[in-house]
């Protein structure tokens, strides 16, 4: 199927090579996946014209619709109508195995891990942004792992400390690990956002100028580089990390990220991205098909695809399906090399008489971001094939909602939306469009 691509870069495009998967932001319970019948909601399947784009299907995703300082959920967003949802992935699950996989790297190699031989294990902490709710729950989760966490008001402080070489930052405190008798502090020596001059986030030309400069004041000191995902993590590894032998952690499992680990990448977590973008366009399927939403997701459809429950679940309260995450590190990184490949369990073909094609209007928040453009939109254009969905893909500049609002002028070409956000308060940008 030919796929109309619309990756335009705005003129002050950032090069950010950011990856930022959005996700579970709340501490709501999970619920058991539901069975819900979108036929009696919106009629999506009849003739292009007859559904007003109010009623149309629609799925944000990655960039959960959320206050950006309290993480609170925009549930007007989220309940735009009867077919709205959300796909992302469980950000405090996959913070928790992140900060594991780094504790436990800490225990393996404790002989060597302590390169200047201080008694002090000292990591920097690359952010992605300060007010995204899965950089926080990462920020977090690194912490809490390695001790170095404070309570706040609002839960485990996530803000950075700047430099820290003295330990008397107060966003963090030393923390402390034992290992056959040895006891370790653990200091979390710089961080700070990677932020870029444009104002784009996850930015790795940041990353990899901090960690010149930390490198260049804390030295040896540093024993571990942390990041808040891949294409920072990557950077750093790149200019500075691999050349010292120090090892590096990032999040998303990107490509080139897997392949490193052979050369010395500490690890990465893959969030299951084949398994959210099955989901975010799945769930437009099913709900221009007017059929169970839940078909081919817990329950198989005539073609047999269906998701186990180890690797997906719904939270009912919050209209959201988030994938479950899985550590790669050197033990299991043969597995993970091809993230483009559609998940196995949800690749076949779907049967174009019962499900005819659609066309849908999605938009990736910024075409340079390395985990959406490298990994989720091709695992996207080879899933709408297999769902029989004509799609176009609009290319964001990473900075304003404007760049990519601009180029939805005419909802009623579409029969179906997918919204990737640049900043997780601005859903209204696009339902205000939605609802002319």
């Amino acid at each position: 199927m030919k796929k109309t691509l619309a990756l335009t870069l705005a003129a002050a495009m950032t090069l950010s090579l950011a990856a930022c998967g959005s996700s579970a932001s709340s501490a709501a319970t999970p619920t058991e996946s539901t069975s819900t019948d979108t036929s009696a909601a919106t009629s999506t399947a009849a003739e292009s014209g007859t559904v007003e784009n109010k009623d149309k299907p629609l799925v944000w995703f990655n960039r959960q619709p959320s206050n950006s300082t309290t993480g609170e959920l925009d549930t007007e967003a989220l309940n735009f109508n009867g077919n709205t949802y959300y796909v992302g992935f469980d950000a405090n699950q996959g913070a928790e195995l992140q900060g594991k996989m780094i504790a436990d790297y800490i225990k393996a190699h404790a002989d060597t891990i302590d390169r200047n031989g201080d008694g002090v294990i000292g990591y920097v902490l690359a952010i992605g942004d300060i007010g995204h709710n899965d950089s926080i729950a990462r920020t977090r989760g690194v912490r809490s792992a390695l001790g170095t966490a404070v309570e706040g008001s609002s839960g485990i402080v996530s803000d950075p400390v700047g430099t820290n070489a003295d330990g008397s930052a107060t966003q963090v405190q030393d923390g402390t690990i034992e290992v056959d008798g040895t006891t370790f502090a653990v200091r979390e020596l710089a961080s700070q956002e990677m932020k870029n001059s444009a104002g784009a986030t996850w930015d790795a030309g940041t990353a990899s100028n901090a960690i010149s400069a930390w490198a260049s004041s804390l030295g040896d000191s540093i024993d571990i580089v942390i990041s808040n995902n891949d294409g920072m993590g990557m950077a750093m590894f790149n200019s500075w990390s691999q050349e010292n032998g120090v090892p590096t952690f990032g999040y998303d499992a990107n490509a080139d990220a897997v392949a490193a680990i052979a050369d010395g990448y500490g690890g990465t977590i893959s969030q299951h991205a084949d398994v959210q973008a099955y989901l975010t366009l799945r769930l437009l399927r099913n709900a221009l098909d007017g059929v169970d939403i839940n078909t081919g997701i817990a329950t198989p459809d005539a073609a047999g695809n269906v998701l186990s429950s180890d690797v997906y679940y719904y939270n009912e309260d919050e209209r959201s399906y988030y994938a479950l995450n899985v550590a790669v590190t050197a033990d299991n990184y043969t597995d993970f090399t091809d993230s483009t490949k559609p998940y196995g369990p949800v690749s076949s073909q779907l049967d174009a008489t019962t499900s005819p094609e659609k066309s849908v209007w999605l938009d990736i928040y910024n075409s340079a971001d390395n985990f959406l453009s490298a990994t989720y939109q091709p695992l996207l254009e080879k899933y709408d094939d297999l769902l029989n969905l004509k799609i176009d893909y609009i290319g964001g500049d990473g900075q304003t909602e404007a760049n990519i609002t601009n180029r939805l002028g005419n909802p009623s070409a579409y029969d179906a939306f997918a919204i990737n956000m640049v900043k997780t308060d601005n859903a209204a940008s696009y339902t205000s469009l939605l609802n002319q």
